[in-house]
């Protein structure tokens, strides 16, 4: 068994591969945030937990709302515009570390 807990910080990990072993990176965001990137070979599954933001895949602007999960594939260029004061988000990384293979994006 393995508790983590989000800080205070608007984005980060709690637990993966690093920490628990685990073949999945779990992360949070308190906070929509404007850094477009892509990875090679990561998927990143976003799960809204409160509140809402607005996604970029790909130039399509998405709004995600409490209750949605977004999946965002390889190669898709994602990025947050705006998030309510409320957002709180989970986020998994998988089949990949998440980190090696990140690629910023202008």
């Amino acid at each position: 068994m393995h508790l983590g807990k989000m800080d205070t910080d608007a984005s980060g990990w709690i637990g993966g591969a690093w920490n628990w072993g685990l073949p999945v990176a779990i992360g949070y965001a308190t906070a929509g945030l404007d850094a477009p990137h892509r990875h090679e070979r990561t998927t990143e599954i976003y799960l809204v937990a409160a509140g809402s933001s607005v996604a970029v895949v790909d130039g399509v602007e998405i709004e995600i709302a409490a209750g949605d999960v977004l999946v965002v594939e390889p190669h898709e260029v994602r990025s947050f515009r705006a998030s309510s004061d409320d957002y709180r988000c989970f986020v998994l990384h998988v089949g990949g570390d998440g980190t090696s293979d990140r690629v910023p994006v202008d």
